[in-house]
């Protein structure tokens, strides 16, 4: 058997193998709950691809962001010139930049607030929330109110969370869970972030 056959051949039983196991698959129902976070990069970019995605097929999204403020991205611009997509930026910046715990706890609560609502209301196919990972981390809000809100999602709201350090409890209750690991980073390196790359 020549080469060419014998990959053929691995192919069809690997095709097979897939279309048995798709085969056994079944429909939820209702929106899943997927979790970015780890220490590398991405996280929110990937969550934004899922978003252009879900715009691809025509469907509802909404962005609530916890903690970058009124930070100018590249993504917030694109989508504001788009129009297609509910936008909340509910931060007062990073963390690190606000220094005052009382001022974000009550912007994080504002914003999950803003984000249960709309979890709830059945308008939306898709809700990322990003950064809400950092607002459990400094525990501007609690696993277990984030979690109450997305049991309360209307049945057709897929939640995006992003951020790193996702809270054991949360990673649990998700339908998946993805860790961006850092391999290598230009900032260590001592190359600042890039316009149209990192923001």
């Amino acid at each position: 058997m020549s080469d060419a056959e014998n990959h053929k051949e691995q192919m069809k039983a690997v095709q097979a193998k897939h279309r048995e196991k798709v085969s056994k698959l079944e429909d939820p129902e209702r929106g899943l709950v997927l979790v970015h976070t780890g220490k590398g990069k991405g996280k929110s970019s990937s969550a934004f691809g899922v978003v252009v995605r879900a715009l691809g097929w025509k469907q509802t999204v909404g962005v609530v962001q916890f903690i970058k403020g009124k930070w100018k991205t590249g993504e917030r611009q694109f989508f504001d010139r788009l129009g297609e997509v509910t936008w909340h930026t509910m931060g007062d910046g990073f963390t690190w930049d606000t220094q005052d715990k009382d001022k974000d706890t009550e912007a994080a609560k504002a914003a999950l607030a803003r984000a249960a609502e709309m979890m709830a209301s059945g308008e939306f196919d898709l809700i990322v929330l990003d950064e809400i990972n950092i607002a459990m981390r400094y525990d501007y809000v609690t696993v277990d109110e984030v979690i109450a809100a997305l049991e309360q999602r209307a049945a057709r709201t897929g939640v995006i969370l992003t951020g790193r350090d996702a809270k054991p409890e949360l990673c649990d209750y998700a339908d998946l869970v993805t860790e961006m690991t850092e391999v290598k980073h230009p900032f260590r390196a001592g190359i600042k972030a890039q316009r149209g790359v990192d923001f």
